[in-house]
């Protein structure tokens, strides 16, 4: 599998940005329960904050923003998902754990090929996280 842009896409990063009307939780659980690192974050851009969480070192973000006067975004779909590929089992069972103990329990997923080697579990907004094990893929 070619693991190179094709010749006429030079993207150098990717974003994928949503909207929030409570990013301190937000940050909260991508952070200290998911375990993505705080890459950025902006105040006061015409009206706007924002925090963006990544892997260390990778152009692949997360960027969730919050408008002074309220950015309501509902969940879609209960089978529009963030999977996070995480080869370790244990690692996986640790953060479900914990994620439990902040108030974030796991969920049944809309598809049942999730539940085989992952634990689904909603974000602050009602947006869905797989944490996915790797083992066998």
């Amino acid at each position: 599998m070619n693991s190179q842009w094709g010749e006429n896409l030079s993207v150098v990063q990717v974003r994928i940005a949503r909207p929030t009307d409570q990013l301190a939780e937000i940050e909260r659980f991508y952070c200290e329960g998911i375990g993505l690192k705080k890459v950025g974050s902006f105040e006061g851009h015409r009206g706007y904050k924002g925090l963006m969480v990544g892997l260390p070192n990778t152009d692949y973000h997360l960027e969730f923003t919050e408008h002074e006067n309220g950015s309501p975004c509902p969940a879609p779909t209960k089978d529009n998902l963030l999977v996070l590929y995480i080869p370790d089992k244990e690692t996986i069972e640790h953060m479900a754990v914990k994620l439990q103990e902040m108030g974030y329990p796991e969920v049944e997923p809309e598809n049942p090929y999730w539940e085989e080697k992952g634990v689904t579990i909603e974000d602050p907004d009602g947006w869905r996280v797989v944490l996915m094990n790797t083992a066998g893929i």
